[in-house]
């Protein structure tokens, strides 16, 4: 059920995102039930990008990201959105972030205050 919570969640972080930015694309019809499971297939896969690979990035990138004082998650975090587009591109779904700057640097900072205020607002049962 968590899982299900999450997955939700991340997909109205997305839909603010494509609402806010102009770079940041899904190209179906709008509000269609097409429109909603789009978002919910990217935020799936969004979920597993950022479970196996953003970790590894995490790992190798260690020391910029301390020598930076964690600015350098927002960099990753954009990266992790636009490989998240590329693997949408893969599968013809559509949606696609423009570039790096401003498309998916601001659609990952927006994905992640989103993200955290639900999280907030979702009751976790730990």
């Amino acid at each position: 059920m968590r899982f299900i919570i999450r997955t939700l969640a991340a997909a109205v972080a997305l839909w603010v995102a494509v609402q806010v930015l102009d770079g940041i694309k899904i190209t179906t019809t709008e509000y269609s039930p097409e429109y909603w499971g789009t978002l919910l297939i990217v935020a799936l896969i969004f979920g597993l990008v950022n479970a196996i690979v953003k970790p590894i990035v995490k790992a190798l990138g260690c020391a910029i990201i301390v020598l930076t004082l964690g600015l350098f998650l927002l960099v990753i975090n954009a990266a992790m959105l636009l490989l998240t587009s590329w693997i949408a591109g893969q599968f013809s779904i559509p949606f696609h972030v423009d570039d790096f700057y401003p498309a998916a640097f601001w659609g990952a900072i927006i994905i992640s205050l989103v993200s955290w205020v639900l999280g907030l607002l979702i009751p976790d049962n730990d």
